[in-house]
């Protein structure tokens, strides 16, 4: 069993290893141009790095300001554990403590199964972003 622990990280403190993350996922897994991947809401968002009990990064997690879920990622070595789980669940219940009744987030057509599982329901039609087929996705958070 792998332990993990999942932190409120700072981006200016912890970019190092949120972009480490992003990187071998987005970039050199899934082929995403660099120009896409980074932007100024970084900035501004709230990030959850997930990391081992060594210290390694091992996925992450931003929520921008109005709420949505973005740049979920879990290196491939790692993935199959519950830590894309345990990450998305984190970021929900910040979503939540925030005063959101409705969270959403752009899923990569791939991973639709993974967030109808946490109760997201597809709000859009498919389309294109970064090359990769996506859907906008929306839960329904409020008491």
């Amino acid at each position: 069993m792998t332990h993990f622990k999942i932190l409120q990280v700072d981006w200016l403190i912890h970019q190092t290893a949120l972009k480490a993350v992003r990187e071998q996922v987005f970039i050199i897994e899934q082929h995403v141009p660099v120009e896409l991947e980074w932007d100024t809401a970084d900035g501004t968002a709230t990030h959850f790095l997930a990391i081992n009990e060594a210290g390694v990064a091992m996925a992450c997690v931003r929520i921008l300001t109005d709420g949505h879920i973005g740049r979920m990622a879990v290196i491939k070595a790692f993935r199959g554990l519950g830590i894309g789980r345990t990450l998305l669940n984190q970021a929900i219940m910040f979503c939540k403590a925030q005063g959101f009744s409705v969270v959403r987030l752009s899923a990569q057509k791939q991973a639709l199964n993974f967030y109808a599982q946490a109760g997201f329901i597809v709000c859009s039609a498919e389309y294109i972003d970064a090359g990769i087929p996506h859907c906008d996705m929306k839960l329904n958070i409020s008491d």
